[in-house]
C-alpha cells in the first residue's frame, strides 16, 4: 500500500522489512572508518598511503584533481584494489595497504572505503568533505580543465565511415 508524501505530492511506498535508507547505510559505513580531514589525508598520502580519486571524469575535469592521486572510477574500484582479483592494479599489493578514498564531497567515498574494508583492506578510509574540502584547505590541486568545445558544424571524426 502506498502513502502520499506531502512534501513531494506523490506516492511514497512503504519500505520492505529489514531495508535501510541511505542515511542509515552511510552512518554504518562511517562508523567503521577512521576518517581523515584533508590535512591528515595529505600527510597520510605523503607518508605512502594510496590516495584514490573515485570521481567520474566529468567531475575531475570540472573541479580539478589532486596531483599524484590514483584515478579509479567508483564502478571498478573493488576489482582494481582487491589483492586476490585478476583485474587488480599493481598497487594492490596486500591487505595492509593504506588507502584514502576521495570523492567530490565525502559521501560516496565513505561507502567506497567501507566496501574496501569488506574486501579485507582494513586500513581503507576516506577524506571528510572530499575534494571540495581538500581544495578549500589549500592543498595541492591541478585544474580544472577547460571543456573541449565541439562545433555543431564539424562532423565527428567517424562520420561517413562504413562499419567493418
Amino acid at each position: 500500500m502506498s502513502q502520499v508524501d506531502p512534501a513531494a505530492g506523490c506516492p511514497a511506498s512503504v519500505p520492505p522489512p529489514g531495508s535501510r535508507g541511505i542515511a542509515e547505510i552511510l552512518a554504518a559505513a562511517r562508523a567503521r572508518l577512521v576518517r581523515l580531514d584533508p590535512e591528515r589525508a595529505h600527510l597520510a598520502y605523503r607518508a605512502g598511503a594510496l590516495l584514490v580519486d573515485i570521481r567520474p571524469a566529468a567531475q575531475r575535469a570540472a573541479h580539478g584533481t589532486v596531483p599524484g592521486a590514483l584515478t579509479i572510477e567508483r564502478n571498478v574500484l573493488e576489482w582494481r584494489l582487491d589483492p586476490r582479483c585478476p583485474a587488480r592494479l599493481p598497487q594492490a599489493v596486500g591487505y595492509d595497504l593504506p588507502v584514502v578514498v576521495l570523492c567530490q564531497e565525502g559521501y560516496t567515498s565513505s561507502l567506497a572505503a567501507a566496501s574496501l574494508q569488506d574486501l579485507g583492506l582494513h586500513r581503507a578510509t576516506d577524506v571528510v568533505g572530499g575534494f571540495a574540502a581538500w581544495q578549500i584547505a589549500g592543498l595541492p590541486v591541478l585544474g580544472p580543465t577547460a571543456p573541449i568545445a565541439t562545433s555543431i558544424l564539424t562532423p565527428p571524426a567517424t562520420a561517413g565511415r562504413a562499419s567493418r
